[in-house]
């Protein structure tokens, strides 16, 4: 009786669970990321995402519709991480300070001024900070991977149909913190040129530059490359299958219903801003009275039982 008694549970858990919501998770490459062989290796200004040359670069990349097809027809889609490649032939130890802005974009090119010249992108949305570190002595003649992390954060919600704009600023302290010319090259997509943009320095940030007044206008006298083939790239993201359109409990919108929620729900009922929350979400027990402490009480006890 017990062993049927399980089983009659067992059955019904798979019943409710065909019709949840499930996250799964997705890779996109652009390029030959797994099996990468081109790499580039002429001016420091064309090397995205970063040369490790000069103290101070920027880049910023455009990754088009066309490209992230794959996330076509599906739903709550949230990028988490970006992974590049590069060929390493130093035996320098490099430190950065990295900064991170991602937006989504209706944009698929460049804006070119009234005088021809290329201008970057405004960005504001500061997705990933922190500092990336690798010693390359311990990668001498070896394919070396940048990995991106942006679950480090909170993962960014991207609409399918729209393009990536992603922006990268890496800092080291000095130009004495900096590889030779001819020691780093990045693997590039060769069929994909112009979707990025690059900036150098030794003395000025790309962050100072885009409040200067040569900002947007990109021109080589500022070491910009205006030009720039898409380093191939390993896109990591997330998305929501079946259910309901939100993910239920998820309040803050990143695609896991933890204690963070609770609080996002929290701060949505004493404030009313519903800017960073998904109301549908919120609705946790589902009533038509709409959002209130009642539902804070749904999610706690989902978070203890594992059950709604």
């Amino acid at each position: 009786m017990k062993k049927l008694t399980l089983l009659l549970v067992a059955v019904a858990t798979i019943c409710m669970s065909a019709g949840a919501q499930q996250v799964k998770t997705g890779v996109i490459e652009v390029g030959d990321y797994t099996g990468a062989t081109e790499f580039y290796n002429g001016s420091y200004f064309d090397m995205a995402p970063t040369n490790f040359y000069l103290a101070h670069t920027g880049v910023q990349m455009l990754y088009t519709p066309d490209l992230l097809a794959d996330l076509n027809g599906k739903q709550n889609v949230k990028i988490r991480n970006l992974k590049f490649k590069f060929y390493c032939e130093s035996f320098e130890e490099i430190s950065r300070n990295m900064k991170v802005y991602l937006q989504e974009t209706d944009a698929e090119e460049f804006a070119v001024n009234e005088d021809g010249i290329k201008q970057f992108f405004n960005f504001d949305n500061l997705a990933l900070e922190g500092s990336y570190y690798i010693e390359m002595l311990n990668n001498y003649g070896e394919d070396v991977e940048v990995s991106i992390p942006l679950t480090m954060s909170t993962p960014f919600a991207m609409t399918p149909g729209k393009s990536l704009l992603v922006t990268i600023v890496f800092d080291a302290e000095d130009d004495y913190n900096c590889t030779m010319g001819s020691d780093y090259a990045p693997f590039y997509t060769s069929g994909i040129g112009g979707r990025a943009m690059t900036y150098t320095d030794n003395t000025t940030s790309f962050l100072d530059f885009a409040l200067g007044t040569d900002f947007p206008n990109a021109t080589s006298t500022l070491g910009c490359g205006t030009n720039v083939a898409l380093p191939v790239t390993r896109i990591e993201y997330s998305y929501t299958e079946g259910g309901p359109t939100s993910l239920r409990g998820d309040v803050n919108k990143d695609s896991y219903v933890t204690i963070a929620d609770v609080t996002a729900l929290i701060n949505y009922l004493l404030n009313g801003d519903a800017a960073s929350v998904d109301v549908e979400a919120a609705n946790c027990n589902l009533s038509e009275d709409g959002v209130n402490i009642s539902d804070v009480t749904a999610l706690i006890n989902y978070l203890l039982s594992g059950t709604w």
